[in-house]
């Protein structure tokens, strides 16, 4: 592979689906391909690698990898909720499947897609650069009310309301066509204390705009079962997540599959016969290590959670 590219969680994510010879395994959000890599090692000659990205350069990059990697490989160029209904409609039962949620360095590198706030690039954001939403529109189009739910739902960012009246007035005098301007405009509606609180002031709003962007929350949310399915029985699932918003959804879609008796508490005998579909792998979400941070700080607020998928007896 021409560049090198750090897996986050990656010890973790290879004990926890235990991948083995042989075995199918689905990675949803291929990136720069360092899970992919490792998975494929060790389901070996006989396994087969199935890869799935919107990203163009990611198709480049599985291209690299599937030339050096011992097992059989297969890339869908889709986002993962539309090459998951593909596989599912294949009848294809894969023993892993497991999604990365975070950016690849690979997007936050490239300068001129505009996911970072740390370089001056045109307001883009898109992981699919063939679509038409871009974080240029949505900065500069949106109203006022429209721009700080957002920045509230997704960002989760306590100055939603100011900072959506300064990307207003900012607007108003030119449009907000690079990641500087917009920087600019977020210091200048915020506190000055809280710009040196929290990490960078603009983290949250680009946090938003990418979700915003690239419909991320609405993926995952349709995206979840449609991996479940997909997996034989036996299979294992694991997500890696990024922030509250992913892995709160992950969670809580894990703990209703991993649940039995679903009767009200006040009948006192189980009499729903509702069985678990899943054993949870993680009880809480696994975290890196402080040395995997120190090594790699993007790694920071990485959380895992993974499950095994149960034979439901039919009635």
């Amino acid at each position: 592979m021409t560049q090198v590219h750090t897996p986050v969680l990656a010890g973790e994510l290879i004990e926890l689906l235990d991948p083995r010879p042989g075995e199918v395994a689905i990675d949803c959000t291929v990136g720069g391909g360092g899970h992919a890599r490792l998975i494929a090692d060790r389901i070996g000659p006989s396994g087969i690698l199935i890869g799935i990205d919107r990203d163009p350069i990611a198709e480049e990059r599985f291209a690299e990898l599937a030339g050096e990697v011992p097992c059989q490989t297969r890339f869908i160029r889709a986002d993962f909720v539309s090459g998951l209904e593909q596989l599912n409609a294949e009848r294809l039962r894969a023993d892993l499947v497991y999604v990365d949620l975070g950016m690849s360095s690979m997007q936050v590198d490239t300068w001129a897609r505009g996911f970072s706030y740390a370089y001056d690039a045109p307001l883009d954001m898109r992981m699919d650069p063939d679509q038409e939403l871009t974080a240029r529109e949505i900065v500069n189009t949106w109203d006022e009310r429209r721009l700080a739910r957002l920045l509230r739902e997704y960002g989760e960012e306590r100055y939603a309301p100011q900072i959506a009246r300064g990307i207003s007035r900012a607007r108003a005098r030119e449009e907000l066509t690079s990641t500087h301007k917009l920087v600019d405009a977020i210091k200048a509606a915020i506190p000055v204390p809280a710009q040196f609180a929290g990490g960078h002031p603009a983290r949250r709003t680009f946090q938003a705009l990418r979700i915003a962007v690239n419909d991320e929350l609405t993926q995952l949310d349709a995206a979840l079962p449609l991996a479940w399915d997909v997996l034989g029985v036996g299979g294992r699932f694991a997500a890696i997540s990024f922030h509250s918003l992913e892995d709160r959804r992950v969670k809580r879609f894990l703990a209703a599959l991993a649940r039995g008796c679903i009767c009200p508490p006040e009948i006192p005998i189980c009499v729903c016969g509702h069985e678990p579909e899943a054993e949870l792998l993680t009880r809480r979400a696994v975290a890196p290590t402080p040395g995997e941070i120190a090594a790699n700080p993007r790694s920071k607020s990485a959380h895992l959670r993974a499950a095994r998928k149960l034979e439901v007896p039919t009635t």
